[in-house]
């Protein structure tokens, strides 16, 4: 067996205080509000809607079928910044190996690989980051489309609270890798033509009628 890491102290306190402040922010919404359970519903909502799970299943599908140049650029460059993401919060949760608040009901979560046993960062808050920051950066959205996305992507950070899956720390450190992930892909965008010899690698360039032959 190896042996038990120790925490510095330092650390150890922080973490403390992050669980009290954590409990106090959920017990305060609960007051203005009502008990969460009447939002399960609507915070589980949240929670679906930027699970890794459909985000990748519903690009890698929409990839092959779109015949729009712009909307396969951004749906390829996407799909590259989900990977991205994948794999930084899995590096980061496997080093930091916290455990997920005691009120978070782990049967009640969507499939979830291991590595999601442990709190930080969070997850949900890195993709929704991510995903707000490439729309209504990259794409310049319309501004009642840019403050919609970005309220989804600011309900899903504070629902993970809401719902006991992550302390208040591992949400802020979720935002802050969102937007260095955000970064990251600003500087690996794909253009067009790129993002088209990208698909046709993965497509049969002899079949007759191929929408991306390069």
């Amino acid at each position: 067996m190896g042996q038990k890491r120790e925490v510095p102290k330092p650390l150890q306190q922080l973490l403390a205080w992050d669980v009290e402040v954590t409990n106090a922010f959920v017990k305060f919404v609960e007051t203005k509000c009502g008990p969460m359970t009447n939002y399960k519903g609507y915070l589980k909502g949240l929670e679906y809607s930027c699970h890794g799970i459909p985000w990748f299943l519903f690009t890698g599908a929409f990839i092959f079928y779109v015949a729009s140049p712009s909307l396969l650029q951004l749906l390829v460059n996407i799909f590259i910044a989900l990977v991205l993401d994948v794999v930084v919060v899995a590096v980061v949760k496997a080093v930091s190996r916290r455990r997920r608040p005691q009120g978070n009901n782990t049967k009640d979560m969507f499939p979830t690989i291991s590595v999601d046993k442990f709190s930080f960062p969070s997850g949900h808050a890195t993709r929704a980051v991510l995903l707000t920051s490439i729309l209504c950066l990259q794409y310049n959205l319309w501004l009642p489309m840019s403050v919609l996305v970005s309220a989804w992507g600011g309900a899903v950070c504070v629902s993970r609270v809401l719902l006991r899956r992550h302390h208040l720390l591992d949400v802020l450190g979720g935002v802050v890798f969102g937007v260095l992930e955000a970064r990251v892909m600003s500087w690996l965008w794909l253009s067009q033509h790129a993002a088209q010899y990208v698909v046709g690698c993965f497509l049969d360039e002899t079949q007759a009628g191929a929408s991306y032959d390069v």
